[in-house]
């Protein structure tokens, strides 16, 4: 009976701050995504963000030389054993002042080999400096989370946004500037708001750890690295399959037609960017309650299922919304490109389906520390994306990498189910299988449905939506009493 309660707490505790997680997250990041970054690229055009969109992902491919992996160890080991926090804390920050040094030489160095241009030089090593700033907000928010204070995490994953839309609000429609918005000035406001966020992340972390001091103890940061280093892999090639594409399409294309193709690409991208964010809430949430559970010896199977439907159950409904209307979500959002992004976004968004999967499964195995299976993996996704970027790049251009993109999330999300069920030897629930394609049958219907509705899109697609979660409560795939019984549950 202890034990089913203890189950049931954990259940609650997930279920609850999910819910503050995903309500700051809807108040602030579809206004960023859709409000500001939306505004900034019809502000300055498709060629000059799509420059900006390449070289960002050019940076954060390579930002794994900031962390080597120790963020996603970090969370895992605090998550077990959080005494260790003033210890790891101490050293781990002069690490990864050491390699925020090695990141920009490298960074500058390769772009300056690739020939790139003085001023995409100039953007790109702010742009490195941002992803330092973002990197240790990250670490400081793992030790925060390892320590389950949810509440503080969530606030800090939304301050940064919080006030870049303040400074780009007033750049973009405040008319304190004569000249029309740069791509630079956005580029600046990131660098303010992370400044002030990981200022704000290491006060706080400062309180829980108790005074700190520098600290190069070589033993210790060589004992670190072996720990973290699958870790930091498994980050560089996932970041190179989800984040290689934009770069590629700089790349293989002539200079003009590649930027401007990134841009076309990045509009597309930017819904499923956003859409991402709130599975990826999930996955911060649930690697540091994994990892507890499985130090403990807690069988985790509820706790995956239930998590796994709570994400993949908006998943299908967001991803099969934006298929159907996919020509009249572009059109809203962007004034260029609307046919070519139109079909970039229908393709990328079925892929949202297996990103989602990802995130609960690939957080479930990172917590368990299968890295080698997981390694392995992303290997063979790299060599599918790159292979079939190079393929369909030439022929396709943005619309070659989006398959790519797609072929690359589904073969990836598909074989960390695979793993996962071998390794945690999980029975397969085939009423829940046999639900899901229920399911996802009469989503695919209620969306021919509402294309037929003689009423404004909008309000076609809100009916496709309602209609669509009121079959998940009906079919039994999401339960009410359920989610009650744990969200009411007092401790």
């Amino acid at each position: 009976m202890a034990f089913r309660t203890k189950r049931t707490l954990l259940k609650r505790k997930f279920v609850t701050n999910l819910a503050l997680v995903l309500l700051l997250n809807l108040l602030i990041k579809p206004f960023w995504i859709l409000g500001i970054d939306r505004s900034v690229q019809n502000a300055v055009g498709a060629e000059q963000y799509g420059l900006y969109f390449a070289l960002f992902n050019f940076s954060l491919i390579l930002n794994i030389l900031l962390d080597l992996g120790i963020t996603s160890f970090n969370n895992r080991n605090i998550s077990q054993n959080s005494k260790l926090l003033n210890k790891h804390f101490s050293n781990i920050i002069a690490i990864r002042l050491m390699l925020g040094v090695a990141y920009f030489i490298i960074s500058i160095g390769i772009a300056w080999l690739r020939n790139y241009q003085l001023d995409d030089l100039k953007l790109l090593a702010f742009l490195v400096f941002n992803q330092f700033l973002l990197s240790f907000i990250l670490y400081l928010r793992s030790n925060i989370a390892g320590l389950h204070l949810f509440k503080t995490d969530s606030i800090i994953s939304v301050l940064d946004r919080v006030l870049m839309i303040a400074i780009c609000g007033v750049l973009l429609w405040g008319n304190v500037t004569q000249t029309p918005f740069k791509i630079k000035w956005f580029v600046f406001a990131q660098t303010a708001a992370y400044s002030i966020t990981a200022a704000i992340a290491f006060i706080l972390v400062l309180l829980n750890s108790g005074r700190i001091k520098l600290r190069f103890d070589k033993g210790f940061i060589i004992a670190i690295i072996k720990k973290s280093y699958p870790f930091a892999i498994l980050t560089l090639l996932m970041a190179s399959y989800n984040r290689f594409d934009a770069v590629l399409l700089i790349e293989i294309l002539p200079e003009r037609i590649g930027a401007e193709q990134a841009g076309i690409y990045a509009q597309a991208f930017r819904l499923l960017d956003a859409a991402s964010m709130f599975s990826l809430l999930f996955a911060g949430l649930l690697l540091p309650m994994f990892s507890k559970m499985i130090k403990q010896k807690e069988p985790i199977g509820q706790l995956t299922q239930l998590s796994f439907i709570l994400v993949v159950v908006p998943a299908v409904i967001v991803a099969t919304s934006c298929v159907f209307y996919r020509h009249e979500i572009m059109q809203l959002l962007y004034h260029q490109h609307i046919e070519s992004s139109s079909t970039i976004f229908a393709i990328l968004m079925i892929g949202f389906i297996s990103i989602s999967t990802t995130y609960i499964f690939g957080t479930l195995l990172t917590a368990n520390g299968s890295l080698k299976h997981l390694n392995i993996m992303a290997v063979f996704g790299v060599a599918v994306n790159i292979i079939l970027n190079f393929i369909l790049i030439p022929k396709l251009q943005a619309t070659g990498s989006a398959i790519a993109s797609l072929t690359t999330q589904t073969f990836t999300a598909l074989v960390q189910v695979i793993i996962a069920i071998k390794i945690f030897k999980f029975r397969i629930n085939y009423k829940l299988l046999i639900l899901l394609l229920i399911f996802a049958a009469g989503v695919i219907l209620f969306g021919l449905m509402s294309k037929n509705l003689p009423y404004n899109w909008m309000i076609n697609a809100t009916f496709m939506l309602i209609m669509s979660f009121v079959l998940a409560f009906g079919i039994g795939l999401i339960k009410i009493k359920d989610l009650y019984s744990i969200i009411k549950y007092d401790k």
